[in-house]
């Protein structure tokens, strides 16, 4: 097919099923079950966790398992309409493990001239954004730690998701948003203190998050209607 330039300008994806994203946070904050209630939901299976869920997973602890997967949702013919992997830090190990043995090495290191890096950051950037460009919604989980970060002036600590640098850059360029879950104190009307989980969806110093979209307030409960609706109903949000 030829390559013409565009004669018009591209309109806003709107389909929160559509949109790819990176949630993380702490352990049982409830990524997997706010995962589960995206639109026909399957989910890549990359660690044990899911027992308590009702869900349609597969389960993918090999790398070979995991690419199976993805050729089976990209055929189509199914139901599905959102993947979900959990978590994103398996199946970049499960990448980085398939990599090595394909070159006959422990460790990506061990191959000179940073040659291991690069093979696993090319085939973890190959499926990634081929999972990405398919037609269906993508969620991404990743658990949360806290980093130390150095300045000219001192240093402060920063949450971000577990993913290790060399997968991060990959998955942080092609998501939409990147949601961080939270927990958040205030006085009740009796000076007691009420714990409530959130959602962070702005860049802070203190975390990292993001939202391509604009559509969403800086903080929502962690509740998978009160998100859709914020989405739904927002547009661009005033700083």
């Amino acid at each position: 097919m030829a390559v013409a330039l565009p004669v018009e300008r591209s309109k806003p994806n709107t389909d929160l099923g559509a949109k790819s994203l990176l949630i993380y946070g702490p352990p049982k904050i409830g990524k997997s079950t706010f995962a589960s209630r995206f639109p026909e939901a399957v989910f890549f299976e990359c660690e044990p966790g899911l027992s308590e869920l009702e869900v349609f997973k597969v389960p993918t602890y090999t790398w070979e398992d995991f690419l199976a997967a993805c050729r089976l949702v990209a055929a189509g013919g199914h139901r599905f309409k959102t993947v979900v992997v959990d978590t994103a830090d398996n199946a970049f190990r499960l990448c980085s493990e398939h990599v090595n043995a394909e070159h006959k090495v422990e460790y990506e290191g061990d191959l000179p001239h940073g040659k291991g890096w690069a093979f696993v950051k090319n085939e973890w950037g190959r499926v990634l954004t081929k999972l990405a460009s398919l037609p269906y919604g993508l969620v991404l989980i990743s658990h949360s730690m806290e980093k130390t970060i150095e300045t000219r002036t001192g240093e402060y600590t920063r949450t971000v998701p577990t993913l290790p640098e060399r997968a991060r850059g990959t998955v942080l360029g092609l998501v939409d948003m990147v949601l961080y879950f939270d927990t958040a104190g205030h006085r009740d009307k009796d000076g007691g203190v009420v714990t409530q989980r959130v959602i962070r969806t702005k860049p802070h110093p203190s975390w990292e998050a993001g939202d391509r979209s604009g559509r969403l307030p800086e903080t929502l409960p962690l509740d998978f209607d009160a998100f859709a609706r914020a989405f739904a109903g927002g547009g661009p949000q005033k700083s």
